[in-house]
């Protein structure tokens, strides 16, 4: 029997079940479901193929764990914002791998049920809810980086559109079927103006997809090129002249709402680095001295306002409010936060003692892991400098020195 044959089909996605019991039904399916294989805090783990992934990645679509919000015409749930956050809640806790598709799910998907055609949210949603199309997002450019004004990627217009120009750290370019890529319309004196936005099929004539190595030794990240590549108008995401406001919202979705569970994750996290050094003689006195118990304590505080920042935003917008610039200010201080706690569960684990434990082990091959991908966290989404610029003039309205 393969890792994900003895999966459940029942679905708790149709059930009329709100508040604990909802909590209680996505609780008892993850915990029945995931594989052991699947969890990063297990001497079992093994990272999951493609194939596994999407195969679980639909399982839980299946079960109602994803697409809760979006409306059910759409393949969705129809669920509440307050219940999607329930649900990220008991995702977060489990050491899960991370979503192939979470750029079609959270990104891709959101800009397309506001700004995209019905026949678009149609052909396109549902598609990536059963992840038949996996998604990655054009944005990013060699002259440009975190500057989306600056990019260069220009589209033409003739019966359809022709698109031409290069992106670069497109994350899973490689394994996906479409990008979402902004391109210049206009003049690049333009700015703000005249940038359109696009589904690209990555299969087109025309589109060549590179990886570059990390410095994990992953090759998730890509260069993508468009050479000449026709895209009907059909795929035009919003009018021409909507690129820079579509983009501005799928920023602020990226910075305030993508993977929601990430406190509880990262809660997930320092509960297994405790107990991995509790199991090892030299590193039980070291967590109980003040030195490393004030520092994680430091480290529950910072989860806990994490927390707080999540909550916060799912009630705003469950009142109808907007997020805006506000996104800045989670993702500034997640991407920080826990750069700083992964190089301290780095230096604990180094010190272990000789040989090591089988809970050390695993407990090395996580953190080792999340130092290294945690490099990027403060790059992606915006720069950490960006944010604080965002933060300076949209928040605190500071005027900008001569």
């Amino acid at each position: 029997m393969s890792v994900l044959e003895a999966v459940s089909t029942q679905s708790v996605a149709g059930e009329n079940l709100t508040g604990e019991a909802y909590r209680d039904a996505m609780h008892r399916w993850l915990h029945a479901n995931l594989p052991a294989s699947f969890r990063s805090d297990s001497a079992a783990f093994a990272p999951p193929t493609l194939q596994q992934s999407v195969a679980w990645e639909a399982a839980m679509y299946r079960a109602g764990l994803t697409g809760i919000t979006w409306p059910q015409v759409y393949g969705g749930h129809g669920r509440s914002l307050r219940e999607h956050l329930i649900a990220n809640q008991e995702i977060g806790r489990l050491a899960m791998p991370e979503s192939v598709n979470s750029i079609g799910k959270e990104l891709a998907g959101p800009i397309i049920l506001a700004v995209g055609t019905e026949e678009q949210k149609r052909r396109f949603l549902p598609a990536i809810l059963e992840m038949r199309n996996i998604w990655c997002q054009g944005f990013s450019e060699p002259e440009a980086g975190s500057d989306l004004a600056g990019l260069r990627t220009r589209a033409t217009h003739g019966d359809g559109w022709r698109i031409n120009g290069q992106k670069i750290w497109t994350s899973g370019a490689y394994r996906a079927q479409r990008c979402l890529v902004l391109a210049r319309t206009g003049p690049l004196e333009d700015r703000h103006r005249g940038l359109a936005m696009f589904a690209v099929p990555l299969d087109a004539k025309g589109v060549r997809v590179r990886t570059i190595k990390s410095i994990d030794g992953r090759e998730s990240f890509c260069e993508v090129f468009f050479d000449e590549v026709e895209v009907a108008q059909a795929d035009a995401i919003g009018a021409p002249d909507e690129g820079w406001a579509a983009a501005i919202r799928v920023l602020e979705i990226e910075r305030a709402t993508n993977r929601m569970y990430r406190a509880w994750r990262f809660e997930n996290e320092l509960r297994h680095l405790i107990s991995a050094c509790k199991a090892d003689t030299a590193l039980s006195a070291m967590v109980a001295d003040r030195h490393y118990a004030v520092r994680l304590g430091e480290v529950a505080v910072e989860i806990e306002v994490l927390k707080a920042h999540v909550e916060t935003a799912v009630e705003a917008l469950a009142s109808g409010d907007k997020i805006g610039a506000r996104g800045s200010l989670a993702k500034l201080y997640w991407s920080e936060s826990h750069q700083r706690f992964a190089a301290l569960a780095i230096e604990l684990l180094s010190q272990a003692s000789l040989p090591q434990n089988p809970a050390i082990k695993v407990a090395r091959r996580r953190f080792e892991a999340i130092y290294l991908a945690a490099r990027a966290e403060t790059i992606y989404a915006g720069t950490t400098e960006i944010q604080l610029g965002i933060i300076a003039d949209r928040i605190l309205q500071l005027s900008r020195g001569k």
